[in-house]
């Protein structure tokens, strides 16, 4: 959708700045013509050179070079990179407080003030500095705090002159330039808010494995060469590697050097503890893994991890989960497991020669490990407590606002992919950027600050997600709710420039909250509804919109940004389509041959042969065609025919029937349905077919008190939006006359008894306060108390993640028709209201529910 305020944005980014693709949200500083004051990176044909210190990190000497190939890629000329001051009268010096010579020198002389840099944390400061020394006319300096500080700077010096840190990743091409100049003043994006911020690829055969086996020969440095520096680019600086049957430190003995060299903070997966992959105790360990009979050689590969690791820059996994990521056994306890960690953190200690408070650690609360710290299990304070979400991106658990700080802080394990139930997805893009926004604001604002990692499967297919992810990470409070879709346009422009950026961002915006709603593994024939509202048709209809948008896009666009294109928003957008399509039409087969329409029935299964057919090329020319065979494995991931949680071996096309045409009984089509509303705003909303349907954000009024306030979350959850009570580190209150409340002003044509669906997100009760609450009421009635949390890994919690939502039904009784007031009451904070729904006696069966307008459906 259209979001006012998108045109005006492009207009004045153009009219303001020349700086075509600085990252999201960050000002531009670098313009194509020549000011007063402004130093020419790239003028008349020459490259200003670059300038390093002897003295200097090698990770910064990577980016430094990274940065000379991303001027050649932009403006056609390539930098020296001399090794001396002297005959260079325009120049960049880049380089780290400590280490570089000439830039201690100019803040001695009082030349550069790096008060706001000096002593943080991976903060840099660009800055030039008119005659800094003799003989020199000009100086443009990159200074960092620390080593990645500067190679944060540099990179940010290649965003801003246009190469997208996805350049390799998705074959965005540079955005070429005659002239580069820097605008004067001091640049710079400040210290990031998460202190570790990175990715887990997982889950990554056959997709990822299959991919980096035919470009790099495996799971080798000079695959990891290439993940490594799109961290950086990003402003991450953490990672978890890939897992299944590999080991990082092994499979390549440069991977764990190169890591170190990059700057990157390594870390293994939250049940391989002390620095060993799952696959090195295959390789090299004997016996059961098991701490109460085999400790003496568990003991002994846990001891070689922290030798291999040595000075290395790690956060050491601790604790202990059963072998192949199970729960421990029956027979574990608290006490066990308490005293793994003591074992754990003295051959910490005994290796390294240290305290082991001295080395990052990190402990996960994944799955039954939560129930250990729930029952009482501590480790020392200066670990970090890695806190997870559910595996669908609902977080279980967050720090009390009371509790006492811990030294090693918490942190947060999120998913954007997952193996396991009810249904693994694995295959593309479904997690949109509201949602990820919503629960990673309430992990920030309850302190789960020290570390976020997500795991992103095969990493491509997440390349949207996961840049707002760390985007987030670096900075929360430039993205308050009411500038994601800014988010989504801006990243769209740093890939694409601005003239098509709002269209694109209504793209990303609208298949991704497609695909959240159910995600392509759980899709099947009987997910939307056929008849009523016409629901399947409508869902059907949005995404072939969305599709020809996208083509349109496609066709328009310079050849050379097709590839990239293709990648990140029409390949997500055509593969939905199609599924969701296959699915449709599997349905009204089943339809026609239950009314016994011979003739639509057999088209319909016509259709379906054909749509999964065509499921199977548009994989095909992602595999084989798309930028000459790069990517090659990448959408090998299976994703039709799913019977329980675990992938089929290969997509399945749904079972169809057909009919001998003689056979026909009936040749009626779909009924006729027409939906009941006309309002898509606030105003009275009338019961004129048994039902009212109504969006959250759509209310009459909002009532609100000195302290809490509502928020609208734009394109959230499944149709339009969410409400939210704010702050979310609010108390829960009790519900009176001043409590926080939305009403709905509604006009119900009988009396009796009505019933009313809420439909909420599936957050879970994450202060384990016993539940989590909201209230509900009609005119001056005592408002029904409900609760809308789950425990993982039941019925109930299944069905919520399943559809994206949590749908809860009170009764009510009406004692007159007319016009009566509904009212949604806050009890707790971070209850995000999507929808209502009123039954009268007319609501029928269906997924989302019905729409806004009125319309004949078929």
């Amino acid at each position: 959708m259209k979001r006012k305020g998108s045109l005006a944005f492009i207009i004045l980014s153009l009219f303001v700045s020349l700086a075509y693709s600085q990252g999201p949200g960050q000002a531009g500083y670098i313009f194509e013509r020549r000011e007063k004051g402004y130093f020419p990176l790239v003028a008349e044909g020459k490259a200003a050179p670059i300038l390093l210190s002897q003295d200097e990190w090698p990770g910064v000497r990577r980016a430094a070079n990274s940065f000379i190939n991303d001027i050649k890629a932009v403006a056609d000329v390539r930098p020296l990179l001399p090794d001396r001051l002297e005959g260079n009268r325009r120049l960049v010096i880049a380089g780290t407080l400590g280490r570089n010579q000439w830039i201690d020198l100019l803040v001695k002389q009082g030349r550069i003030d790096v008060n706001s840099i000096a002593g943080k944390w991976e903060t840099y400061l660009i800055q030039s500095v008119p005659k800094p020394f003799p003989g020199v006319d000009e100086a443009l300096v990159i200074a960092g705090s620390d080593k990645r500080g500067t190679i944060y700077g540099i990179y940010d010096m290649s965003a801003q002159i246009g190469v997208s840190p996805w350049y390799w990743w998705a074959d965005v091409p540079p955005k070429k330039k005659r002239a580069i100049y820097v605008q004067p003043g001091r640049h710079t994006d400040g210290t990031p808010a998460v202190k570790y911020r990175g990715i887990f690829i997982n889950d990554e055969a056959p997709a990822f494995s299959g991919w980096t086996t035919a470009k790099f020969g495996g799971f080798n440095h000079g695959m990891y060469e290439k993940v490594l520096e799109l961290l950086l680019r990003l402003k991450a600086n953490y990672l978890w590697p890939a897992m299944w049957g590999r080991a990082f430190n092994d499979d390549d003995k440069l991977n764990p050097v190169l890591a170190d060299e990059y700057g990157i903070v390594m870390g293994t997966s939250h049940h391989e503890p002390m620095n060993r992959a799952q696959q090195e105790w295959k390789l090299y360990g004997k016996g059961e893994w098991n701490y109460e009979t085999n400790k003496e050689v568990l003991s002994g590969f846990w001891k070689k991890g922290i030798e291999n690791m040595g000075s290395k820059e790690t956060i050491v996994t601790v604790g202990m989960r059963g072998d192949g990521d199970m729960p421990m056994t029956e027979g574990s306890n608290i006490a066990l497991l308490e005293r793994i960690v003591k074992d754990q953190r003295t051959i910490i200690s005994d290796v390294l020669k240290k305290e082991a408070s001295e080395v990052p650690q990190m402990w996960a609360l994944y799955k039954e490990v939560q129930d250990y710290y729930d029952k009482g299990m501590r480790v020392p304070d200066d670990v970090t407590l890695l806190l997870c979400d559910d595996n669908w991106g609902n977080i279980r658990k967050l720090p009390s606002l009371t509790e006492k700080p811990r030294k090693g802080g918490y942190g947060i394990y999120y998913h954007f992919d997952y193996v396991g139930g009810p249904r693994s997805y694995k295959w593309i893009n479904t997690n949109s950027v509201s949602k990820i926004w919503e629960q990673m604001h309430l992990a920030y604002e309850y302190n789960a600050r020290q570390l976020w990692v997500v795991n992103v499967g095969d990493l491509k297919p997440m390349e949207y997600p996961i840049s707002f992810f760390l985007d987030y990470a670096w900075k929360p409070e430039r993205w308050t709710a009411d500038k994601l879709h800014n988010y989504s346009v801006e990243w769209a422009a740093q890939q694409f420039g601005y003239v098509h950026a709002a269209e694109i961002a209504d793209i990303l915006i609208g298949y991704t909250r497609y695909n959240s709603r159910c995600k392509p593994e759980l899709l099947n024939e009987k997910t939307y509804s056929l008849l009523n509202y016409n629901e399947f048709s409508r869902v059907a209809s949005d995404y072939r919109l969305l599709e020809d948008k996208a083509k349109k896009l496609y066709e328009v666009l310079p050849a050379n940004y097709r590839d990239a294109f293709y990648q990140l928003v029409l390949h997500p957008v055509q593969a939905s389509a199609n599924l969701t399509e296959m699915y449709l039409e599997t349905a009204k087969n089943r339809h026609y041959i239950q009314i016994g329409n011979a003739a639509a029935a057999n088209e319909a299964a016509d259709k379906v042969k054909v749509l999964f057919d065509k499921d199977q090329q548009i994989s095909d020319y992602y595999n084989n065609q798309l930028a000459d065979g790069k990517w090659k494995h990448m959408m090998d991931q299976t994703h039709i025919g799913y019977v329980s949680w675990s992938d089929p071996a290969n997509n399945v096309m749904p079972a169809v029937t057909r009919l001998n045409p003689d056979s026909t009984k009936n040749t009626t089509s779909l009924p006729l349905y027409i939906t009941n509303l006309t309002a898509g705003k606030p105003g009275i909303f009338k019961d004129e077919h048994g039902y009212i349907a109504i969006e959250a954000e759509h209310f009459s009024r909002a009532v609100v008190n000195d302290e809490i306030r509502w928020t609208v979350i734009p394109d959230y959850g499944n149709t339009l939006s969410g409400v939210t009570p704010w702050p979310v580190t609010s108390a829960r209150v009790k519900t009176g006359l001043k409590t926080p409340r939305l009403e709905y002003d509604i006009d119900l044509k009988d009396s009796g008894i009505v019933s009313i669906i809420t439909c909420v997100s599936p957050t879970i009760d994450f202060k384990h306060q016993n539940g989590l609450f909201y209230a509900v009421s009609i005119d001056d009635e005592q408002p029904q108390i409900v609760d809308i949390s789950t425990r993982v890994d039941t019925r109930e919690w299944e069905t919520s993640v399943i559809g994206n939502i949590r749908k809860l039904t009170t009764r009510h009784k009406i004692g007159s028709p007319g016009k009566h007031v509904l009212k949604y009451w806050m009890v707790d904070p971070a209850v995000v209201l999507q929808k209502i729904m009123i039954d009268s006696g007319g609501l029928k069966e269906s997924f989302l529910g019905p729409v806004y307008k009125a319309e004949t459906e078929r």
